[in-house]
């Protein structure tokens, strides 16, 4: 699963955070980056849902 919304997360930035934290800040911020360009976006959703996996493999929450 984590490929698949990595992939997302690079095509299709917004959807991709939302998939893996839901609505919250962290999805307006990837939107809004997202329409500065598609390469912000896409390296932000890339971040964010690498660090939710990390986090949850600690056990802590984003």
């Amino acid at each position: 699963m984590k490929i698949g919304r990595l992939l997302l997360g690079l095509f299709l930035p917004p959807l991709g955070v939302f998939l893996t934290v839901g609505v919250g800040p962290t999805l307006l911020i990837n939107i809004l980056l997202t329409l500065l360009g598609w390469l912000p976006g896409s390296i932000h959703a890339v971040w964010v849902i690498a660090k939710h996996q990390e986090l949850n493999e600690q056990g802590r929450s984003y």
